[in-house]
């Protein structure tokens, strides 16, 4: 199996405790220690280590010396989850019968590094994971299995992620099962349409800025969809300085009769901090400032009181 990130870990503990014999774990090398601090634990690596599995860690799996190792194990298929590299077409070869993947969104829909986050961002009602059979080109390959599950008003990537990584353990089994079947000649699964593709790239910390000029439900669903990282965040202006504020749970106000201005503090008292947006309000509940841990905004306007008029800006 090739596997990186927590995504991928109930897949691959179902397939160790599987009737499929899993030759090695294919994973990320683990990054350099900065000074004292020591990179967080790889738990497929931990994993596999306990169970006597072999595991390599190359930095280019499409290099040479990988494709050496790959040789010497001789597998019979490459299952991928949350790897990190773009497997080439000469790096599936290696195996008879190819790869597959899952991916955690409907596809074609979000191909990417991201789709969890970009179906909560667009404000997707449902989303799930799809089991592929692999190509060169990014997520492009024929459908052998999808589970749809809906996405909850409350949910964050965090959570979403947890579900859709259990509900990936199914999906990747019926794959397994179209394959066994598969006479290696005839199609295997459904072609996708490339009409309907969309992306999800690699979230950068930039896209965490809060624009007050989008509607509120948009704003909410940003908070949401970036949780815990990137996160959410904006700027509190302050005569000649600016202070960074991290938005950690956020909510859309009903539609009110007044005008809103997009970044600006209409109601800060009682516990409410109600912001302006391109559409209705959105009222900030739990934040963080910098150096400090999160707190309710209540916590936070006795500490720092905030005067409505007040502008929430880029920098």
């Amino acid at each position: 199996m090739m596997g990186t990130g927590p995504f991928a870990a109930p897949v691959f503990q179902w397939l160790v405790e599987s009737e499929h014999p899993v030759l090695a774990l294919v994973t990320k090398p683990d990054p350099p220690a900065r000074g004292r601090s020591r990179p967080p634990a790889n738990p497929l690596r931990i994993a596999a280590e306990q169970r006597g599995i072999a595991v390599l860690a190359p930095a280019d799996v499409n290099a040479p010396t990988c494709h050496a190792s790959l040789s010497q194990l001789a597998p019979e298929l490459l299952v991928v989850c949350d790897y990190g590299q773009i497997l080439s077409a000469e790096t599936l070869r290696h195996a008879p019968l190819g790869g597959i993947n899952l991916h955690g969104s409907l596809l074609p829909r979000y191909r990417g590094a991201a789709p969890v986050n970009y179906a909560i961002w667009n404000g997707d009602r449902e989303t799930g994971v799809t089991a592929i059979h692999m190509t060169p080109r990014l997520d492009a390959g024929p459908v052998l299995a999808l589970r749809s599950v809906e996405i909850s008003v409350d949910e964050d990537a965090s959570s979403l992620e947890i579900r859709l990584a259990q509900l990936g353990v199914p999906c990747v089994e019926d794959a397994l099962q179209q394959l066994e079947r598969w006479d290696r000649h005839g199609p295997l699964g459904v072609p996708q349409d490339n009409a309907l593709a969309s992306r999800a790239p690699r979230l950068k910390k930039s896209d965490g800025l809060v624009d007050w000029t989008e509607p509120a439900a948009r704003i909410f669903n940003q908070v949401r969809a970036l949780k815990p990282w990137p996160g959410s965040f904006t700027f509190l202006a302050g005569g000649e300085k600016t202070t960074r504020l991290i938005l950690h749970q956020v909510a859309v106000e009903p539609s009110t009769h007044e005008t809103t201005e997009a970044g600006v503090v209409t109601y800060a008292d009682r516990g409410r901090l109600w912001i302006g947006t391109g559409c209705q309000f959105l009222s900030l509940q739990r934040v963080q400032l910098p150096g400090k841990r999160a707190m309710d905004v209540a916590e936070l306007l006795q500490g720092r009181p905030i005067s409505p008029g007040t502008r929430l800006v880029n920098a």
